[in-house]
């Protein structure tokens, strides 16, 4: 099955998606939601939206666009996060968004790490809800596209529930209407970002109620998210999910998001269909020069739970990165799957 159709750069030949289902979404995660994970989620799921890893402002208008902004047709639809706190920045970016087809622009306001804070990014801009307010009105009169905002809970020795609400409320009074909120509190001093995601306790509770007191709002949640039952649980009581580090490791749970969540009729698609899909995938790329590490360490977790899988990442692990690896190492790996004999896997 040639996979051409997604690994054309079509951003100039695109309009965004006209309306987001965001039901089921993907997290934009620092070094891991790339174009090409995000690929490779699109083979799995069709209707999830898809977020890119976080652009400051400053990289987008003065580094290489096309290296930040770039992606592949099927990764539809699709959303950017932007990194910044400067209102006129953030607006020419969106603009820049815009023209690229992307279908929607969020700001983030929920990376806790000591490196953005110094640049009056992420977490720390809970902080100054009238400044975020600007910026979110600045970037929504330079597009059409809609604009998103992703926060925690609170931070630090924010006053919780209120504080929360105050930095909803102003933001909402500009227009903005949707929220992804990670159910946990940020700490800025003391834990690394990982021990954010982890140490502060989860209060999906505090997010029900900013869905009651805000009914017009859409809501989603984000944090600790691991299943689809799970998520359907939580749609009780919000309009969306967010699914971060479980679906990277446990890529094959989105096997089934468009049947389970979205009611599709589609089939189920299998690993291996996956995986034929993803050898094709990566057989353009590397005509185009990419290395095949790059490509092959988003599907590691492709075979989790399952017999073999262990040696399915061994082999990956071990030999995709050595020069001029290609797709013979992917049917080492695939062989390790199908039990044939190790000798014919090294």
């Amino acid at each position: 099955m040639a996979f051409l159709f997604c690994a054309i750069e079509i951003h100039t030949l695109m309009t965004p998606t006209p309306t987001l289902d965001r039901r089921f979404t993907l997290a934009p995660m620092m070094e891991w939601s790339t174009s090409d994970c995000r690929t490779f989620w699109r083979m799995l799921t069709k209707e999830a939206v898809l977020y890119s890893e976080m652009v400051t402002t400053g990289a987008l208008l003065h580094g290489d666009k096309k290296r930040f902004l770039d992606y592949n047709a099927c990764e539809h639809p699709l959303a950017l996060q932007l990194g910044g706190s400067n209102p006129t920045d953030l607006a020419e970016c969106a603009r820049i968004a815009e023209d690229w087809g992307y279908d929607e622009v969020n700001l983030n306001c929920g990376c806790p790490s000591d490196r953005v804070q110094n640049g009056m990014i992420g977490a720390c801009l809970m902080a100054e809800p009238e400044l975020v307010a600007d910026c979110i009105a600045s970037m929504q009169h330079a597009v059409k596209i809609p604009v998103t905002v992703k926060h925690r809970i609170g931070i630090d020795d924010m006053e919780d529930y209120a504080g929360l609400v105050k930095f909803v409320s102003t933001i909402a009074a500009t227009g903005c209407s949707t929220f992804i909120v990670h159910a946990r509190k940020a700490w800025l001093k003391g834990l690394s970002p990982k021990e954010n995601r982890e140490v502060p306790p989860l209060q999906y509770d505090k997010v029900y109620q900013l869905k009651q007191d805000f009914p017009q709002l859409n809501i989603i949640i984000n944090g600790g998210i691991t299943t689809l039952e799970q998520t359907k649980t939580l749609l009780a009581h919000v309009d969306g999910v967010m699914i971060g580090r479980e679906a990277y490791s446990n890529p094959y749970l989105l096997a089934e998001v468009d049947q389970q969540i979205y009611g599709s009729s589609r089939t189920i698609i299998s690993r291996d269909e996956v995986m034929e899909q993803f050898k094709e995938y990566c057989i353009e790329q590397l005509a185009k020069g990419a290395r095949l590490n790059h490509l092959t360490r988003h599907i590691l977790g492709l075979y989790q739970g399952l017999p073999g899988a262990r040696q399915f990442r061994r082999v990956i692990s071990e030999q995709a990165h050595k020069p001029g690896a290609g797709i013979e190492v992917l049917e080492r790996a695939l062989a390790a799957i199908n039990e044939l004999p190790l000798a014919t896997i090294t």
